[in-house]
């Protein structure tokens, strides 16, 4: 233990412990713009900087450790200034236009500022413009930069693409992509971490919510909206609600509120989902020796853009079961169209998801099989859903609790637990076991799956029926790159792994709502299970609306109308076929 004393206070902390993390085990909080634990600790901003007793040059503290007899001061009049400065300094190369930032009120510049108690800034303004293709998903503004290098790092550290990169040198210094390439040339996979990482608002998602207004206010457009799992366990969030008031019930009640005409759940196409990538997995078992394995999941869009990129080698081991997102899409204008008695050329497909590559996934040209334009038109974020509600000047709490629309509203538990990391094999399982058996499992069964693990992925071994199946689950491309790399070596061999590219799984998705510094994954994902605990089928095929859809539809799984609208080919590198 190291003695000192921070603000006059004296304490005792463990040897390595930062000045920071010292201030902050007695409730003293020191500022900081670029400072993420374990991932950006290199002092870029200088807001942490404290005055030490006996030196005369400020320290920062994110990266400066205790000593034993340390008297640290964090708040000084020297402190004060420097700081006051620092940030100055920042802001004259920031746009600081707040009202038209999608981060004004959830920016951490903006608050430090507001705290400073600074009204004006001294320095003259220098901001830098770059070209930005403004119909890619992801957004950056370089005007708002303020070299903090955190996307650097997420993206090298966590995400293991290294798709931005310190550019230029001197005082022309900034970040931009890597290689002087244009971002439809990196092989970026969209998942947005760095947007939700970012400290203020110089990445950010395309924007969407003016084609979904204009939508809505078409009378000739009939509007179509499915919500995502992760949706319903992050909505309230920024809009004051606790878990306990922000039900799925009332998220469907304010889209009615809004407008929508239909309001479906993507949790129905999840189940639909486990139907085709299960009953695929089980056939595949059944003749082992002419299947490639491990089977990868397909349904994480980011995934699948970095396995084109990065693993070509493995594209062949890819379900060709689509994602619940363009399943849904699909089914809307086919099946739904029909038995609603609604021209499908009148719809518009609109889904809510926590994820920003979705909206590259909605836009591919082979996720147009309904016949009638893309089958899902647009892709709004878990945020700019927030943006809408706000905008519509709608209160949810004002509003009673409904039902989603049917046939399509209608799902099990297996379907809700598939924003969480392992939430899909998981579902899957339980469907594989009774395919193989005819039995249902213990729902619980294989549980073991669940959560975040200790290392880059958790493996598992179960007996489904007799047959032995060896799954691993990995969250994190960083993570899903070390297994690639392991299986490659033939240190490891799987029977199904699932894969999501955004760290704890959908539920931590680029598009998710950002709270600077805190990490919501796995909070999120105990909503999920909660919600799976609490529902009375937890079967994807013991949900009714499927059984239904299958007699009046598709027959069965894997049948010949289901591998039209439900399964597709991932042999194309994304990167190549599409124009933003």
């Amino acid at each position: 233990m190291v003695n000192l004393t921070i603000n006059n206070r004296k304490l005792s902390v463990p040897e390595g412990t930062t000045i920071m993390a010292a201030a902050a085990s007695i409730g003293i909080n020191i500022p900081h713009l670029c400072y993420l634990k374990e991932i950006n600790e290199i002092a870029a901003c200088r807001v942490c900087v404290v005055e030490l007793k006996g030196k005369d040059k400020l320290i920062t503290a994110c990266n400066n450790k205790v000593e034993e007899g340390m008297e640290i001061y964090t708040n000084s009049p020297k402190v004060r200034e420097i700081r006051k400065m620092n940030v100055q300094l920042i802001l004259s190369q920031h746009d600081g236009h707040c009202a038209t930032c999608v981060r004004s009120g959830n920016c951490s510049l903006q608050s430090i500022s507001n705290n400073l108690g600074i009204i004006d800034v001294p320095f003259r303004e220098e901001l830098e413009k770059t070209s930005w293709n403004m119909d890619f998903p992801l957004i950056r503004d370089n005007t708002k930069c303020i070299k903090c290098m955190r996307c650097i790092q997420i993206c090298d550290k966590v995400q293991s693409l290294s798709v931005w990169d310190v550019v230029n040198t001197g005082s022309r210094t900034t970040v931009n992509v890597s290689g002087n390439r244009p971002i439809e040339e990196a092989d970026c996979a969209i998942c947005g971490q760095c947007i939700t990482h970012c400290p203020v608002g110089a990445l950010r998602e395309r924007d969407d919510t003016d084609k979904v207004f204009a939508a809505l206010n078409d009378p000739d457009v009939i509007t179509v909206v499915q919500v995502a799992p992760s949706v319903r366990a992050a909505w309230g969030e920024q809009l004051g609600m606790t878990k306990e008031q922000a039900t799925e019930k009332r998220l469907a009640a304010t889209l009615k509120h809004m407008g929508f005409d239909y309001v479906f759940d993507t949790n129905f196409s999840a189940d639909l989902t486990i139907m085709e990538e299960g009953t695929e997995f089980v056939e595949k078992l059944k003749r082992r020796n002419l299947n490639k394995f491990p089977m990868f999941t397909s349904c994480c869009p980011g995934w699948v853009r970095f396995v084109k990129s990065q693993y070509p080698e493995f594209v062949d081991h890819l379900s060709t079961a689509k994602s619940p997102q363009q399943m849904f899409g699909a089914v809307t204008k086919s099946y739904f169209a029909k038995k609603a008695d609604i021209d499908p050329a009148r719809i518009c497909s609109i889904s809510i998801m926590p994820c920003v590559s979705k909206k590259e996934e909605a836009a591919l040209p082979q996720m147009a099989d309904a016949g009638f334009g893309q089958d899902v038109d647009i892709v709004i974020t878990t945020r700019e859903l927030v943006r809408m509600i706000r905008a519509e000047s709608v209160y949810p709490m004002a509003l009673d609790e409904v039902e989603f629309d049917s046939p399509l509203g209608e799902y099990s538990g297996a379907g809700v637990i598939f924003g969480a990391t392992g939430g899909v094999m998981e579902a899957a399982l339980r469907t594989a076991y009774n395919l193989v058996t005819g039995k249902n499992p213990d729902p619980d069964a294989f549980e073991v799956v669940r959560g975040l693990g200790d290392g880059p992925w958790k493996e598992a071994t179960f007996d489904v029926g007799g047959v032995e199946v060896k799954t691993a689950t990995v969250h994190g491309l960083g993570n899903a790159r070390k297994l690639l790399e392991a299986i490659k070596r033939g240190d490891v061999a799987y029977d199904f792994v699932e894969v999501m590219a955004c760290p704890g799984g959908c539920v931590g998705g680029g598009g998710q709502p950002i709270h600077d510094g805190v990490e919501m994954a796995a909070d999120r994902a105990k909503e999920l299970y909660r919600l799976d605990k609490n529902k009375q089928i937890r079967f994807s095929h013991c949900n009714p609306q499927i059984h239904t859809i299958y007699k009046e539809y598709f027959g069965k799984p894997l049948s010949p109308e289901s591998h039209h609208l439900l399964h597709t080919d991932h042999k194309y590198r994304a990167v190549d076929q599409l124009e933003f």
